[in-house]
């Protein structure tokens, strides 16, 4: 699915985008040349419009490759899936443009007041992945009509979604992570700025605008499945490099002969459990979609196995990754060594919410 020429672009620019702290002109070339923020984006919008198992596979090898790269793709690519919920003449206008990316906060972090027909909005939210290069910020807010908090029938605040033009934010540089750096996923708030109700938005498949079988889906469960693409990607690359690390270590006769059989072993069974898991998360992902696809929307218990499929794989990936680290000596401390650096992305991408196991 990616070039051999892209696969080596992407591999040569990884250190200078840790160094810049944000991806660099070349590789978001390649994305936009390779139409990738526009994944899940609806065709007649001039998005790719993937099924769920394509981009499961492409946000995989992404994260193989450069897991930086691979989480700016699948969050930016995951916020220009907004485009479904667009009303279409309103979508069409800007996801024609070829450098269109959206991105920002799925916390709610400010206030939209209703006054006269337009809402203004205030307030600041954190990890807005690729903000350098966003064309639009999403954001949630609390409604507020005249000043009085809303209320659904259940007594609940009304949060709804809004986009803004990068103009009318203010981006915070505060990004400052042990792994991930290149996504510059910074801190932006807004001021008292006022948006017509188109600006706003409702992730909900009854609130889709387009027919494509993806925003029919629950945004829950592709969001789980996305995010593991990006840990099994980038622990796919751990284990390689690991055992890339053995194989040099075993030219030492002394060490082969101490350890060189149980590591192997011991790299192979965890590549065999990955794989596993890879599969049983691509055909239930798969069927569900099918489900969708020809009408037949109750997937609720195959959305629960793999909610409790991903937290269980992403539970094993942490558990063996700090299992195998040690293993591989000074080696694997060196900021510039590639272990290193899948080491630092996997750890800090658990620190996301979504996932994050924290017994």
């Amino acid at each position: 699915m990616i070039s051999a020429k892209n696969k080596a672009l992407i591999q040569d620019y990884q250190a200078q985008s840790i160094q810049h702290k944000r991806l660099v002109a070349e590789q978001l070339e390649m994305i936009y040349e390779q139409n990738w923020f526009n994944i899940w984006v609806p065709r007649n919008y001039g998005g790719l419009e993937l099924s769920l198992t394509e981009g499961f596979t492409l946000l995989e090898e992404l994260a193989y490759l450069d897991g930086g790269l691979g989480w700016t793709v699948t969050l930016c690519s995951g916020a220009n899936m907004f485009a479904g919920y667009l009303q279409p003449d309103s979508a069409k206008a800007i996801f024609s443009q070829r450098k269109v990316c959206w991105g920002g906060s799925g916390r709610v972090g400010g206030v939209a007041n209703l006054v006269d027909g337009l809402y203004e909005i205030s307030g600041q939210w954190q990890y807005a992945t690729g903000a350098p290069h966003l064309t639009h910020f999403t954001l949630n807010c609390f409604i507020h009509k005249n000043g009085v908090p809303l209320l659904d029938e259940e007594r609940n605040p009304v949060v709804r979604s809004f986009f803004v033009d990068r103009d009318n934010v203010l981006i915070h540089y505060d990004w400052d992570t042990m792994g991930l750096e290149c996504t510059a996923s910074h801190s932006f708030s807004i001021d008292k700025l006022s948006v017509s109700p188109s600006n706003s938005f409702t992730i909900s498949p009854e609130h889709r605008f387009s027919s494509s079988p993806l925003f029919a889906y629950p945004f829950l469960p592709f969001a789980e499945i996305t995010l593991l693409a990006n840990y099994m990607g980038m622990y796919r690359r751990f284990l390689d490099l690991v055992e890339k690390y053995f194989f040099e270590k075993s030219k030492n006769e002394a060490w082969a002969d101490k350890y060189a059989k149980d590591r192997f072993k011991l790299v192979d069974r965890k590549r065999t459990y990955l794989e596993q898991e890879i599969q049983t998360i691509y055909e239930y992902s798969a069927a569900s979609w099918e489900n969708f696809k020809v009408g037949q929307p109750s997937n609720d218990t195959i959305f629960q196995k793999i909610h409790l499929q991903a937290y269980t794989i992403v539970k094993e990936i942490k558990c063996s990754v700090v299992e195998l680290y040690p293993m591989a000596g000074i080696h694997a401390a060196q900021r510039e060594n590639e272990l290193n650096i899948v080491f630092r992305n996997l750890f800090t991408a658990s620190q996301h919410s979504l996932l994050n196991i924290e017994d």
